[in-house]
């Protein structure tokens, strides 16, 4: 029934910044927009990898649903130190890695919007690598 996570959208109050923060700074890449009949960019769809996309439309950061719950994302890395590395050298600020109680290390950064983004590292003793060894995948 339920394959995946398909994308993650969010409201921008910049599209040109949020791009250039999640596909220069963060290296993903543009899948593909949305534009209205004059050409304005007003949509994004940014491909992060296997079948999952964070989505994007601008307007105001208002129009967020009223007590959403909503805390952060998350994007699996495949060497965090490097990765953080990689950020800071380009002006991201990161968190210090540390080891969660998943037993995975992460580090924190924010979109231009202060979106709170986990960056996750998965270790051979992860409780996520853990459940998918126990499911075969």
């Amino acid at each position: 029934m339920i394959k995946g996570i398909a994308h993650a959208c969010y409201t921008v109050s910049d599209m040109e910044a949020t791009l250039a923060f999640y596909c220069e700074g963060l290296g993903l890449q543009k899948a593909f927009d949305y534009r209205d009949e004059q050409g304005h960019l007003y949509g994004a769809y940014v491909y992060v990898g296997g079948r999952t996309f964070v989505e994007f439309f601008e307007g105001e950061l208002a129009e967020r649903a009223e007590k959403q719950a909503y805390s952060h994302l998350c994007l699996e890395v495949d060497d965090l130190e490097a990765t953080v590395a990689e950020l800071e050298a380009k002006g991201i600020s990161t968190t210090p890695i540390k080891r969660g109680k998943d037993r995975s290390y992460q580090s924190w950064i924010n979109d231009p919007d202060g979106n709170r983004i986990e960056l996750h590292d998965y270790t051979p003793e992860s409780k996520q690598t853990l459940h998918l060894n126990s499911v075969g995948n």
